[in-house]
């Protein structure tokens, strides 16, 4: 018989945890806005808009229990691009890698076929442990919440938890905070202390343009643009940063809606995206947009390469 000591197969209880999340759900159930509640600073863009998630990224947030890395997807969606195919292999590739899925539901919308057909889809990803979250509780009657969590925990047999929360007033995301990196495995930080994301600043400036170029515009409009940074540079004596850009289209007639009349559209939207770029470089900014159509973007595979997708 061996003399060396025997391993507990329980962790120290004071042992900290990390790994990564991601949530799921059908369109504006509130993803990106639980995503950057959480991390408690805004690394994901939010819009009314279908499909506004276009990359995996990753927000960090630093407990006294560890660190959850959540990883902000966009939506699964049925492709009618290429584009399209890319963010659903994109989605498929997160979900099999991360250690919990969070399910989400708005708590003032009913539990339709589109719920149950996600909620039923998570069989496939045996290794990640199944959260189910009823979202927007702050817009949604008592009893409707009560309703909308006997829904939900009637999807599956497996949730470790069910949990009702507002991003917006911030009610049960400690709770939730805590249930996940409870299921997350016993291992150190990931990230730095202090590091909220690990996107460059040049991607996170070119998602705030592109937010602020989605608001307002038709629907069929917000899958054709996309936003690439020609140049960050700070200008002698640190006042202000000059970041020239491009907003891509796909058609001449989509330029022209993006500018406006006289360039008016074009202006607000250079306004709105300066006021959130200005506090993440720390200085003033100049921003110049340019607008440029790149003919089916989406469906050519040299430019989606050129636009990093």
């Amino acid at each position: 018989m061996s003399n060396e000591p025997q391993q507990s197969a329980q962790p120290p209880a004071d042992a900290g945890r990390s790994g990564f999340v991601t949530f799921v759900g059908r369109p504006n159930v509130g993803k990106s806005t639980l995503t950057n509640a959480l991390v408690g600073e805004k690394v994901a863009i939010t819009s009314d808009k279908p499909q506004t998630t276009r990359r995996a990224i990753r927000g960090i947030v630093n407990r006294p229990a560890g660190q959850l890395v959540i990883v902000d997807t966009p939506g699964i969606h049925k492709p009618r691009t290429l584009l399209g195919q890319r963010l659903n292999d994109l989605v498929e590739q997160v979900l099999g890698d991360v250690d919990v899925i969070g399910f989400l539901v708005p708590a003032n919308e009913k539990v339709g076929p589109g719920d149950r057909r996600i909620a039923a889809s998570l069989d496939g990803y045996g290794r990640a442990k199944k959260v189910a979250i009823v979202t927007k509780t702050d817009i949604a009657a008592r009893d409707e919440i009560t309703e909308r969590l006997l829904e939900v925990d009637a999807l599956r047999e497996d949730w470790a938890a069910v949990i009702p929360l507002s991003s917006v007033t911030a009610d049960q995301l400690d709770v939730l905070a805590d249930e996940l990196l409870g299921l997350m495995p016993v291992g150190p930080a990931l990230y730095p202390e202090g590091v909220v994301t690990d996107e460059s600043l040049e991607d996170r400036i070119a998602e705030i343009i592109r937010e602020s170029a989605l608001s307002g515009v038709r629907d069929e409009l917000p899958h054709s643009i996309a936003v690439t940074i020609e140049e960050i540079a700070l200008r002698d004596g640190g006042g202000m940063t000059d970041v020239y850009a491009n907003v891509v289209v796909e058609r001449d007639s989509q330029k022209a809606i993006i500018i406006g009349h006289r360039g008016s559209r074009l202006r607000d939207v250079g306004s709105r995206a300066r006021e959130q770029i200005e506090p993440l470089v720390g200085t003033r900014v100049f921003l110049k947009l340019h607008v440029r159509v790149a003919k089916e973007w989406q469906r050519d595979p040299k430019h989606l390469g050129r636009l990093g997708f």
